[in-house]
C-alpha cells in the first residue's frame, strides 16, 4: 500500500504524515537509540502547553474529559464544535493560534459546557478540592480564558508602544512589567560584563514578582516543570548507554546535569559539546531553545526532535558548509561585520524521527543551532535541513491549484515548476547553514539590543543572506544549481509570498505579528519600495506579482542585506524599530480581502502539521527489545489523547 501523506482536516488546518525513509536499515542499537531519545521527546509535551498560557493544561484536561465522555451527546453541532475547538487546542499547544497567537474562539456556548461539566463524573475533572474545589469552580477558573475575548486575548503581543509583558499571555512572567523584566536582566549583564562566556539570562525561568521582590522560579528538576524533567531525565539516562561515541554519551550526562541543576552555565557546556560533535548518524534537540514565544526575546519554549541523517540529501548541505568561508568572505557587508575565520559550521539533511513540544504538530522545516552569538563565533554552528518533512509538505501540495492562481503567467509557472522544489531546498539549507551562522557582532554590542524586534530582524538576515547567495554562480559551479535561470524561481515565490500570498494566514483587520511572516514582508516590501522592479498588477481582475529585472532586484537584496547586518552587528535598536514597523507589519486591506477570496475558492488549509509515527518496541521472552517497529495509521485524536495519558505529567 502507498504511504498516505495526507490526514484529517479542520478549521484552517491539514494534518499529514511523515515517513521515517531509511530507518529499517539502521542498526538495532541506533533504533533503540532513536526510541529512548523520542521518550525524552514526548515528555516535554505540558511544559510547552503550560509556558503557551497558564490556564491551558486545565483547559485541555476538562474539554478531554468531555469529549471522551460516554454520557455527553456526540451528534449535535455544540459537541462538534467543541471537538473542533479540542483538536486546534491540541494542534497549537494552547488555546492561541500557534502562527497568528490570537485566542481561539469557540463555536459552543458557555450554558453547553458548563452543563456537560455537570454530566460528567467529578472524578474525572482537574477539581483538587483545594484550588478548584467543584465543578462550578473549575468552569469559572477557566471560563474567562475560553470565552471572554478581553481576557488575554493574545499569547504574543508586538504592538509598538504597549508593554509587551503585561499584554502578552504567554506564561513567562507573572505580576511584572516590561520594563520591570528589561532592568531585572539588564542588571544581570551589567554585573557579569566582564563575562567571556555570558549565559543567557532568563532562558530558562519564569519571573515573577512576590511580596514586592521580582525573582526567577527556574525551570529545573527540582523546581518549576520537575514533574515532566524528572521524565525526560529518566529517558535521556536510557538513552545515553546507547550513543554512538563517548562525545554523544557525555554530552547527554551533561544535558542531564543542566536539566538537575537549572544552571545556564552548564547549558554553555552542552552547547559547545552538542556543536563539536559531528561523528554521530543521530541527533536529537530537546529543551528550552527558541524565544519566538516571549515578546522580549529572552525565555524558550520546550522543543524536541529525534533526527538520523538523510546521506544522499546531505551531499548538498554539506557542499555549501564546506564552502562557508568562501560564502562569508563574499558577502556583500561590510567588512568589520564579517568573520574572519568562519569555525565549526556543518549542515546535514535529516530524516525526523519524531517531534515534540514547539516542533509538534507543527514544525519548522530548518533549523540552526545554538543561539549563543558566542558560542557561534569560537565553536560553530550545527544546521539541519530536515527531508522527510519537505518532502511531506511537497507532496501534499502536489496539483492543488495554488501556484496556478496567484503566478502571474505561464512562462513564470513553468520556471517555478522546473526549478522551483530544487530552490525551496536549496535557500532553506542558505539561511539555516550559512544565513544564522554568518556576519559577527561588534564587541561591544548586547546580543539582546534589539529587544522585541531582534527575531524578526535575524530571520531577515538569515533569509536575505540565502536570497543574495542563491543567485550566485557560485551554487552553478558548485553544482547546487543547475544553471542562471533556477535562481529566478526562488525570488518570484518568495517576493509573492511576502507581498501577497502570506496574507491568507492573517484575519481581516489584523496585522503581521509573527517573525517569520514579518520578516518576509520587511524584505518583500522593502525591494518593493526601494527599486522598480517589483509591480503589482492588474490582469482580469486579479493582482499579480510582476518581476521586471532579477538582476536589480539581487542589488536591491544586496543592500538591504548589509543594512541589516549593520543593525545586528551595532546592536542598533531605533533603525531596527523603523524598519519593521514602516515594511513588516501594516496589511493593505482591499488586498487582503482580495488575496483571501482568491484561496478561499482553492479550498486549501493555510497551516500543516504532523501526525507522529508511532515507534512500538518489540521484545523477546526475556523481555529486551529485539527490533523497533514504525506504525504510520494512528489517527489525530487517538494519538493526541494518548498522549495526555502517557505522557501527561504536570495535571
Amino acid at each position: 500500500m502507498d504511504f498516505v501523506y495526507q490526514s484529517e482536516r479542520f478549521a484552517d488546518l491539514q494534518l499529514l504524515r511523515y515517513k521515517l525513509n531509511g530507518f529499517e536499515k539502521l542498526s538495532l542499537r541506533q533504533k533503540i537509540f532513536i526510541y529512548y531519545l523520542a521518550q525524552a521527546t514526548l515528555f516535554g509535551r505540558d511544559i510547552t502547553f503550560d509556558q503557551n498560557g497558564k490556564y491551558n493544561l486545565l483547559i485541555r484536561k476538562t474539554l478531554e474529559t468531555v469529549y471522551t465522555d460516554a454520557d455527553i451527546a456526540h451528534d449535535t453541532e455544540e459537541f462538534r464544535n467543541l471537538e473542533v475547538y479540542l483538536k486546534r487546542v491540541w494542534f497549537s499547544n494552547g488555546i492561541y493560534h500557534h502562527y497568528g497567537c490570537e485566542k481561539f474562539e469557540p463555536g459552543f456556548s458557555e450554558h453547553y459546557l458548563l452543563d456537560a461539566l455537570k454530566r460528567v463524573e467529578p472524578n474525572r475533572l482537574p477539581i483538587d478540592g483545594k484550588n478548584i474545589s467543584s465543578v462550578e469552580a473549575l468552569f469559572d477558573k477557566i471560563r474567562p480564558a475560553i470565552f471572554d475575548n478581553t481576557f488575554m486575548p493574545k499569547r504574543v503581543n508586538k504592538a509598538d508602544g504597549e508593554d509587551l509583558v503585561m499584554t502578552s499571555a504567554c506564561n513567562f512572567y507573572d505580576g511584572v512589567t516590561q520594563q520591570e523584566a528589561e532592568d531585572f536582566y539588564l542588571r544581570m549583564k551589567d554585573a557579569d560584563a566582564e563575562c567571556k562566556e555570558p549565559p543567557s539570562y532568563g532562558l530558562n525561568s519564569t519571573l515573577v514578582k512576590e511580596n514586592g521582590e521580582i525573582k526567577e522560579h527556574v525551570w529545573c528538576a527540582d523546581g518549576l516543570y520537575g514533574p515532566a524533567i524528572r521524565k525526560i531525565i529518566f529517558w535521556l539516562d536510557k538513552a545515553k548507554e546507547y550513543a554512538e561515541n563517548d562525545s554523544q554519551k557525555n554530552l547527554i550526562e551533561t544535558l542531564i546535569s543542566y536539566y538537575k541543576t537549572g544552571d545556564l552555565a552548564l547549558f554553555n557546556k552542552y552547547s559547545i559539546e552538542w556543536v563539536s560533535e559531528h561523528d554521530a548518524t543521530i541527533d536529537f534537540i530537546n529543551g528550552f531553545i527558541e524565544v519566538y514565544g516571549d515578546p522580549l526575546g529572552l525565555k524558550a519554549s520546550w522543543e524536541g526532535l529525534v533526527e538520523y541523517i538523510d546521506e544522499e540529501a546531505t551531499h548538498r548541505t554539506q557542499t555549501i558548509s564546506n564552502n562557508a568561508q568562501w560564502f562569508e568572505d563574499h558577502s556583500p557587508v561590510d567588512a568589520r561585520f564579517r568573520k574572519p575565520e568562519v569555525k565549526g559550521v556543518t549542515a546535514n539533511a535529516i530524516c525526523a524521527a519524531m517531534l515534540g513540544g514547539e516542533e509538534y504538530p507543527s514544525t519548522a522545516i530548518g533549523i540552526n543551532l545554538p543561539n549563543a552569538d558566542w558560542i557561534r563565533a569560537q565553536y560553530g554552528s550545527k544546521s539541519i535541513t530536515i527531508s522527510n518533512i519537505t518532502d511531506a509538505y511537497n507532496k501534499a501540495a502536489h496539483g492543488n491549484g495554488f501556484k496556478e492562481e496567484f503566478v502571474i503567467d505561464d512562462t513564470t509557472l513553468k520556471l517555478i515548476e522546473k526549478y522551483g522544489d530544487v530552490c525551496d531546498d536549496l535557500h532553506t539549507d542558505l539561511h539555516e547553514c550559512l544565513g544564522h551562522g554568518s556576519g559577527q557582532l561588534l564587541p561591544e554590542t548586547d546580543p539582546d539590543a534589539l529587544k522585541a524586534y531582534g527575531s524578526t530582524i535575524e530571520e531577515a538576515r538569515a533569509d536575505l543572506f540565502g536570497l543574495y547567495y542563491i543567485a550566485d554562480e557560485k551554487l552553478v559551479e558548485l553544482g547546487l544549481t543547475p544553471d542562471m535561470e533556477a535562481y529566478k524561481s526562488q525570488y518570484y515565490t518568495y517576493m509573492m509570498n511576502g507581498l501577497m500570498t502570506q496574507l491568507i494566514r492573517i484575519k481581516p483587520g489584523c496585522q503581521i505579528e509573527e517573525a517569520h511572516m514579518r520578516n518576509r514582508a520587511l524584505i518583500a516590501h522593502w525591494c518593493y519600495e526601494n527599486g522598480d522592479v517589483l509591480h503589482l498588477v492588474k490582469r482580469n481582475g486579479k493582482t499579480y506579482l510582476e518581476i521586471s529585472d532579477y538582476e536589480q532586484l539581487r542589488r536591491l537584496i544586496a543592500s538591504l542585506l548589509a543594512e541589516i547586518q549593520r543593525i545586528k552587528s551595532e546592536g542598533d535598536y531605533e533603525a531596527a524599530r523603523n524598519l519593521v514597523e514602516r515594511f513588516a507589519v501594516k496589511v493593505d486591506a482591499e488586498l487582503h480581502a482580495e488575496i483571501l477570496e482568491r484561496y478561499q475558492r482553492l479550498d486549501l488549509a493555510p497551516y500543516k502539521g504532523f501526525i507522529n509515527p508511532q515507534l512500538l518496541p518489540v521484545f523477546d521472552n526475556n523481555g529486551e527489545i529485539i527490533d523497533i517497529q514504525v506504525y504510520y495509521g494512528e489517527e489525530y485524536a487517538h494519538q493526541m489523547l494518548r498522549y495526555s495519558q502517557e505522557y501527561g505529567t504536570m495535571i
